[in-house]
């Protein structure tokens, strides 16, 4: 299967045609606080009233009215803060920005998919994120709060499109179309299967707000020392990856809004 076109962390090269229905007010998500962050820094966000959301932030981007805030891990958190976010309001479109675990060996660390079809894993339901601005988008995006590694598994997902993995994305796109509220996501590639760094063990490191559990962490390494060099490595790819979704993110809502 060949890999869904990412967007790299410079200019995108595509053209495809601008979306006339072009969104002024925009809810950006992020599961954890380090995904959130580039976008507070690149975008100088200020803290905002609580009542938006974890951890939300305010700001401008061009001629847009940006609100950012913090899910939290997994699908439940996900679809609360969506229809948190949705019931204060102010909102025309939501962009979801974050990493993502590839399964796709085309895909590298960094690189940034816009899906077009993002997989309830438990349901099987199919989602279709909005076309924003110029952004082009391909492959699917399996959304749970299972992990698995298992290979057989992973292969099926391969032959119905899939080419990432993440834990949000599905359930916050079951809200927006509920809600009737346009919807994109900004995945970036912060590990892959291929690269078997990830188990059920380092997945189980951290809390649901993302934060590492130390104990745990300190366990593991005792028991296997040679692990610290993997969670560096996981480590220096996340800050990677967290910094490409939120430029891709940043860079076509901001194309996008130009054209008002």
């Amino acid at each position: 299967m060949a890999a869904a076109p990412v967007q790299r962390d410079a200019a995108a090269t595509t053209h495809l045609p601008v979306v006339h229905s072009v969104p002024v007010r925009i809810g950006m998500l992020a599961a954890m606080p380090s995904e959130l962050r580039p976008l507070v820094r690149k975008l100088r966000l200020r803290h905002a009233d609580e009542a938006i959301g974890r951890k939300a932030h305010v700001g401008r981007l061009g001629r847009a009215d940006i609100t950012a805030a913090v899910t939290g891990m997994g699908t439940v958190a996900a679809a609360e803060a969506a229809r948190r976010m949705l019931d204060a309001g102010g909102v025309d479109h939501i962009v979801v920005v974050g990493i993502a675990g590839g399964i796709d060996d085309g895909l590298a660390i960094g690189d940034v998919v816009v899906p077009k079809t993002v997989i309830d894993g438990v349901t099987g339901t199919e989602y279709r994120p909005d076309p924003l601005g110029e952004a082009p988008s391909d492959g699917a995006l399996h959304t749970s709060d299972e992990f698995f590694v298992d290979p057989e598994r992973l292969a099926a997902l391969r032959a119905r499109g899939v080419v990432a993995l993440d834990m949000e994305s599905a359930a916050i796109g079951a809200v927006c179309q509920e809600r009737g509220c346009p919807w994109s996501v900004f995945r970036a590639i912060s590990d892959r299967s291929s690269d078997g760094l990830v188990d059920d063990a380092v997945f189980h490191l951290a809390r649901p707000d993302g934060s590492p559990k130390l104990p745990s962490v300190a366990r593991l390494v005792a028991r296997q020392p040679r692990r610290i060099v993997d969670l560096v490595r996981l480590g220096r790819d996340a800050r990677v990856a967290t910094q490409s979704a939120a430029a891709a993110a940043i860079r076509t809502c901001g194309k996008a809004t130009d054209s008002l």
